[in-house]
């Protein structure tokens, strides 16, 4: 009794995805992008998906949050349909680029989803506020995107996604355009709010030390046909800084994620 009893209040994945495919036509012919995914991403987990170029990482992460239609399979988003989840804005998006109106200032770009929302004005402006605060924007409230660096454009792109609350925050390799050492200091701000706010976190990234540091777990995945090799737990310390990068666990774990895509690459 005590193990059913234990089985019902067992708490269902935020992200789930079983048998999952994806085909889809394109100029060179028929693309076969993901092969039978299997997938659950538990509440306040920071996951992080990494593999070959063309691999299907971008494509399942957009498969998540509606924006690309699956072949066959299910997808599930707090137990809901993807595009009944997009509808409810159970999650944030993030892009490769920032995708900043430019004729909008760093504020009204943050406020633009609960505008959209039609949420209570009156709250809207201390919501920009906080959550500008929390990526260090505060003081960068009236400028415009193209007064900002890209590292500071991304800073208010996550902002914007976390302006309305979601559970769920999906982030498509947002730092890979940027500098290594404006990629690190983003890493550190990343990883401290992802511990503030509890969010879960879907991350799409070609860096395995990125990966590592960021993470709860990766998801390794093959050469196209995307499918997932792996699951690899990263057990460290949720509060983490960049020294941990040159711990042994850090560097097992590192160690484990190469060894996990070369054998991708020789069983392709």
């Amino acid at each position: 009794m005590a193990a059913t009893s234990a089985q019902s209040m067992r708490v269902a994945p935020v992200v789930s995805a079983e048998g999952l495919n994806v085909t889809f036509n394109s100029a060179g012919g028929e693309v076969h992008a993901l092969s039978d995914v299997n997938l659950a991403i538990e509440r306040g987990d920071f996951v992080s998906l990494i593999g070959p170029s063309g691999c299907g990482k971008t494509t399942l992460l957009r498969v998540i949050a509606d924006l690309q239609s699956f072949t066959s399979g299910h997808v599930r988003v707090d137990g809901l349909e993807p595009k009944v989840a997009r509808a409810e804005r159970l999650y944030g998006y993030v892009f490769q680029q920032p995708t900043l109106l430019p004729w909008r200032n760093i504020a009204d770009n943050v406020g633009l989803p609960l505008q959209i929302m039609k949420t209570d004005s009156a709250k809207n402006a201390d919501r920009v506020t906080k959550q500008l605060s929390r990526v260090g924007l505060k003081n960068f409230a009236r400028n415009y995107p193209s007064q900002l660096s890209g590292g500071m454009q991304q800073r208010a792109s996550i902002a914007r996604a976390l302006s309305f609350s979601p559970e769920l925050l999906l982030m498509d390799e947002p730092f890979g355009a940027l500098d290594e050492i404006t990629r690190d200091n983003l890493n550190l701000e990343l990883t401290d709010l992802w511990r503030e706010t509890g969010k879960t976190c879907v991350f799409v990234t070609h860096s395995i030390s990125e990966a590592v540091f960021l993470s709860t777990h990766i998801v390794v995945m093959s050469p196209r046909p995307g499918r997932i090799l792996e699951v690899i737990e990263c057990d460290l310390p949720r509060k983490r800084d960049l020294s941990i990068r040159d711990t042994p666990k850090f560097l097992e774990i590192a160690a484990r994620v190469r060894r996990g895509l070369h054998a991708g690459h020789a069983n392709a």
